[in-house]
């Protein structure tokens, strides 16, 4: 079997070189909580517009809480703002937003134009504020015809990849640590935000030729005591570091999750980490790499750990989908998805996987597969090789674990180390998908029996655990949908975000979950990934975060999308006829004008 689609693969491409900052776009005011919440929710991308088509799409949020001053969230995500209103010439023809044949456009994405939203939060978020940069942008390009040449401008994603000769490719995660001074971390020090993503160089060109010869490569940029009046320039943002030491060819690293060692009374306290899997192409197929990288000196340098073997077979399957956290000793746990088959597979059953380091992460004991699990995949798309819940033309339902460990940070205080691990799991039968949860408390050696701690009714798509530093409380948010799988594009797909908590008795389990915030609905037919305009996209994951006195949850929010008919007729006759049909709709003629905006919300329980 080849692969045909890999796992947050984007194209890539283009030129250029600048700097210089604007100031912070002005903070959202919060939403009103819905009636019965004990929660408020807020817009994170505040500076995307709700139309065009693909500028509105926004999705897959990461969070991450500042342990010194909990006040102060930071969050990533996809997000689309910069990029060039979806052109009638590559929607009619290409059946994308960008014709791979355009000298200057990356298949749909445009060439150089960076798509990794950041976004902040200072009163632990009630309102969050989109800072603008400047950088390369296809904002002000035409939407009827192509080529389109991105310019330098105002951009809302972050900043400092342009000037390096580099663009940022989504599938990027957060983590606040200390920051090292006279090669010592100390909070005292201060705080420094880290942010990973993927990234490629502007002409989707081998990225260091002999060290680096992938186009495609993990990146991390930081930014240190990030106060509005930093981040308004963005010369106090570093420049980004690529994180591999050598990659071949046919490397292809999907998302990563970065994780800064938080706790002043670990061994490795300051230890950054970042966990992703490496498709390690030869032709079309080839091997599945997971992979841990750390960094001792502040994010400057990095060395990568080969955690699991390479496979990628029926015989022994692949790991796919992870998270990296660390107890307040510095024992860092690396967690994977353990498929069965080869990629794409199709099987329902797996496991979830963990590695332990002791040493900084410098060596790896061997994977364990600890807890069975079910994806849920019982349905298969064959246009788009994806297992969809809601339906043909879906989103794919990829259910990676998220942990969270009671490690007491900032400094170890009240810690128990206790593991929460949580996932989606479709273990009780089509439209019965479920949140389950179990913890550990023995550093992952021994497992509670996972429960169900998703509402009734609600079919959980992505899920995400937060357990704060003391182990008082546990949040859960997650991604749901409450109609029915169809077999059609012609029915509703109604999906929303919630978040819940409980507390966390003696012995380590959540008593009295609540639900702290139940999301606005919205149909996800109005959503749309823009490499082609087959599928669906509400990305892979969602987000939670906790501290000793709150907590709160990210997700994708498709309440202010529109569906739109003529891209349900077309992606269903795709479907019958089996491939992705052309001429297809053009969305700014043939859809609401709000067709694919997707938004990324949060709740907090903070007041």
């Amino acid at each position: 079997m080849s692969v045909r689609r890999i796992r947050g693969s984007t194209t890539l491409a283009a030129v250029g070189c600048m700097a210089v900052a604007l100031a912070a776009a002005p903070q959202a005011q919060a939403t009103a909580a819905v009636p019965h919440s004990r929660a408020m929710s807020a817009l994170m991308n505040v500076a995307s517009p709700a139309a065009p088509f693909q500028r509105n799409v926004q999705d897959m949020p990461a969070m991450a809480v500042d342990p010194v001053d909990p006040n102060v969230l930071a969050a990533t995500g996809n997000d689309l703002v910069d990029m060039q209103p979806c052109s009638k010439e590559a929607a009619t023809r290409g059946a994308a937003c960008g014709l791979p044949a355009s000298p200057a456009a990356g298949g749909s994405f445009n060439a150089g134009v960076g798509f990794s939203g950041v976004y902040f939060s200072y009163d632990s978020g009630r309102r969050w504020s989109q800072p603008t940069y400047k950088g390369l942008t296809a904002a002000g390009c035409d939407a009827v015809v192509e080529p389109c040449t991105p310019k330098p401008g105002p951009i809302h994603t972050v900043p400092n990849y342009y000037e390096n000769g580099l663009a940022a490719r989504g599938g990027a995660s957060v983590a606040f640590g200390p920051v090292l001074r006279n090669g010592t971390f100390s909070w005292s020090n201060g705080s420094r935000l880290y942010l990973s993503t993927l990234g490629a160089t502007l002409t989707n060109t081998p990225i260091q030729p002999g060290r680096i010869d992938s186009k495609r490569a993990v990146m991390v940029s930081h930014i240190d005591d990030a106060t509005p009046a930093r981040l308004a320039d963005q010369a106090n943002w570093s420049a980004p570091v690529i994180v591999p030491e050598r990659a071949p060819a046919g490397s292809r690293p999907t998302e990563s999750q970065i994780w800064a060692d938080n706790a002043s009374s670990s061994r490795f306290f300051g230890h950054v980490y970042a966990c992703y899997n490496d498709f390690q192409l030869t032709g079309s197929d080839g091997p599945i790499q997971p992979t841990v990288a750390s960094s001792g000196d502040g994010g400057r340098t990095w060395s990568t750990h080969d955690v699991a073997p390479p496979v990628n077979s029926a015989g022994e399957g692949y790991r796919m989908s992870c998270t990296v956290r660390t107890d307040s000793h510095g024992v860092v746990y690396a967690f994977f998805n353990h498929l069965s088959g080869q990629f794409p597979s199709f099987e329902p059953a797996g496991a979830q996987s963990v590695m332990k380091s002791f040493d900084g992460g410098a060596t790896w004991t061997r994977p364990v597969d600890f807890m069975p699990m079910n994806t849920g995949c019982y349905y298969v798309d064959r246009i788009g090789d994806r297992c969809t819940q809601e339906g043909p033309a879906g989103t794919a339902n990829e259910p990676g674990p998220s942990v969270s460990i009671a490690n007491g940070a900032p400094t170890g205080a009240g810690a128990t180390d206790e593991i929460m691990l949580a996932w989606s799991d479709g273990r009780f039968g089509q439209n019965k998908e479920a949140a389950l949860l179990s913890s550990s408390k023995d550093q992952a050696k021994t497992w509670s029996p996972p429960a169900k701690v998703s509402l009734p009714g609600e079919r959980v798509l992505y899920t995400a655990v937060a357990i704060a530093p003391d182990a008082s409380r546990v949040y859960l948010s997650y991604n749901s949908f409450t109609t029915p799988f169809s077999p059609t594009t012609a029915a509703p797909r109604l999906l929303h975000g919630v978040m819940r908590s409980a507390a966390v008795g003696r012995r380590g389990e959540p008593v009295g979950w609540t639900t702290d915030y139940t999301g606005r609905t919205g149909d996800a037919r109005g959503t749309s990934f823009t490499t082609w305009n087959y599928p669906e996209f509400l990305g892979y994951f969602v987000s939670a975060v906790a501290t000793r006195r709150y907590g709160a949850g990210a997700w994708t929010d498709v309440s202010r999308t529109a569906d739109c008919p003529a891209i349900d007729q077309w992606r269903q006759k795709s479907l019958e006829a089996g491939t992705v049909l052309t001429p297809a709709p053009w969305p700014q003629a043939d859809c609401p004008a709000n067709f694919g905006n997707s938004d990324i919300a949060s709740a907090t329980t903070a007041r």
